[in-house]
């Protein structure tokens, strides 16, 4: 049996070579039922589309019946605002507001603390003090 698949098993001395047929597929692919199956996964695709849209709109509206009156105290609160702290309502300006009271602060003068004699000077003039008194540093020890 193995001799009819190898191509010089007929030939003894092993030299000749066969002609050997040489064949192709008669059938090719089915074009009708690919479309077939496609028309047929469309209509079952609308078919689910249908019942998932008429599924939600019933639960829709079983949802309005159970859902209770809007309370009549709630519309005659409606300028009612919730308790501190809130959401700033323009946080450009309020940033802008206390950059600048932060800026009067640093460039100006006035007690941080009267009774403990602490009081503050503009940025400026800390520098200029400090460049004229210098950096402490620290003290080498005496051999």
């Amino acid at each position: 049996m193995s001799e009819l698949h190898l191509p010089h098993a007929g030939d003894p001395a092993g030299g000749g070579i066969e002609q050997v047929e040489l064949h192709h597929e008669e059938s090719d692919v089915n074009i009708g039922a690919i479309f077939g199956f496609g028309a047929g996964l469309m209509v079952v695709a609308g078919v689910a589309f249908l019942v998932v849209y008429l599924l939600f709109g019933f639960f829709d509206a079983r949802a309005r019946l159970g859902a209770p009156a809007e309370y009549p105290l709630a519309v005659s609160q409606e300028d009612r605002v919730p308790p501190e702290p809130r959401l700033q309502e323009h946080p450009r300006e309020d940033l802008s507001g206390l950059r600048a009271k932060e800026d009067a602060i640093l460039e100006s003068y006035g007690w941080v603390d009267k009774n403990a004699g602490v009081v503050r000077i503009p940025i400026d003039a800390a520098m200029k003090l400090t460049l004229e008194r210098g950096l402490p540093s620290r003290q080498e020890p005496k051999p």
